[in-house]
């Protein structure tokens, strides 16, 4: 199901605007992609739920046959009340204190710590009496931008391949039950080497932990965010994987299962934030198509300038125009700068592609604002799935004193 084919125009006069919109159908689709890239080895995916983390979309995803990966114990909470197993579910946290850490171990799910004070107290607490994965930083440069790349020298995530030692006499020491080894070099990574030259890195490890039975190549898969921009080949990293494992257990006798977190990759493209014109404001510099939204409610482009597709809902075929698409906060809140557009007039729906990731997931009430509804849209129908933020909800957890 295309965007013209879930007639967003309708849902946005339906439901109002700002509004998120999110293509059930697209997500299956991107799930299925992954399953069949990768059917050549034993693997595993974990939706990175940071992501999207309406219980909707993780239901969606849980039915799929996917496991959850989560970065916070809230996160957790959510994927078991979504129905996910605690075994199914890989808790991937950074810079979290150790309580948070118990706290996760008592729900059963799967550990993978990232620095060695956690890793040492984690030894020295439960010994081999409850498994733990790994987090290396292979020290890889991978990502869209600086702020997304996760395994490069001066990452905070992940404990250096260089301090190998360290972690190897914690797991002598301690008696560590390590069942993987994890890596992530980054978000938006297009070119598969990243992935190849990661997993040589992590196969190189496995000779040092001879219990290890899972290789976590975290995620990054890219997606298109504009015409003739490269995504990432899943199909050729499905290959180039299932030679490369081949070989290894046919070298060493020991057979893995591969996991993949992928987040942005299965809900990105489903995703659609609509919004409306307020004005049209021509200055000596450009003209402004200011609209009832901000970073307030997609933060990407303004964080990391990303760039996404603006669709003229109202007037597609309208006269094409170069437009500056700003928001409506007391804040520099640019979407982007001179955009070709059909004429946008006042009152002109707007929509945003490509707005399903880290989209609503970071939106926050600056100026005061509410944060929007969210609609699901699956066989034709469309359900409210987050209903849009009253000025109640503003005042909810605050006391007033005076």
């Amino acid at each position: 199901m295309k965007h013209h084919e879930m007639n967003l125009t309708n849902l946005a006069a339906q439901f109002g605007t700002p509004l998120y919109v999110y293509n059930q159908h697209k997500v299956e689709e991107q799930y299925n992609k992954l399953t069949y890239a990768f059917q050549g080895t034993n693997t595993k995916f974990f939706y990175a739920c940071k992501a999207l983390s309406n219980i909707n979309i993780l239901k969606i995803i849980k039915n799929l046959g996917a496991g959850l990966d989560a970065v916070s114990f809230n996160e957790i909470k959510l994927g078991l009340k979504a129905g996910f197993l605690p075994q199914q579910i890989l808790f991937t946290p950074n810079c979290v204190n150790f309580e948070e850490i118990q706290q996760a171990v008592e729900l059963g799910v799967r550990i993978n710590i990232d620095n060695i004070s956690i890793l040492e107290q984690f030894g020295n607490t439960y010994g081999n009496t409850y498994p733990v994965m790994i987090r290396f930083n292979p020290h890889i440069m991978g990502g869209g931008n600086y702020n997304i790349s996760t395994g490069h020298i001066d990452s905070k995530f992940g404990i250096s391949i260089h301090q190998l030692r360290h972690v190897l006499r914690i797991v002598k020491t301690t008696h560590l039950n390590v069942e993987g080894l994890h890596m992530h070099t980054g978000s938006e990574i297009k070119d598969i080497e990243v992935f190849t030259e990661g997993m040589e890195v992590m196969l190189s490890l496995l000779g040092h932990f001879d219990s290890v039975k899972i290789l976590d190549l975290g995620s990054g898969f890219k997606v298109k965010y504009k015409e003739g921009e490269k995504e990432t080949d899943v199909n050729l990293l499905g290959e180039k994987l299932a030679e490369k494992i081949a070989e290894y257990e046919k070298d060493t006798d020991r057979t893995l299962e591969i996991w993949f977190e992928p987040g942005k990759y299965l809900v990105s493209e489903a995703g659609y934030f609509i919004v409306q014109a307020n004005v049209v404001k021509p200055t000596p510099a450009t003209v402004f198509v200011g609209v009832n939204s901000g970073f307030n409610h997609l933060i990407r482009p303004m964080f990391y300038q990303s760039h996404h597709e603006i669709l003229n809902l109202t007037n597609p075929e309208g006269t094409e125009r170069i437009y500056t698409v700003v928001g409506n906060l007391c804040e520099t809140d640019t979407f982007c700068w001179d955009r070709v557009l059909p004429e946008v007039r006042e009152g002109d729906y707007l929509a945003f592609l490509n707005a399903g990731a880290y989209g609503f997931e970071m939106s926050m009430q600056f100026n005061s604002r509410l944060r929007p509804a969210e609609i699901l849209v699956a066989n034709n129908a469309a359900t409210i799935i987050r209903n849009r933020e009253t000025f109640e909800d503003l005042q909810k957890n605050v006391i007033e004193i005076l």
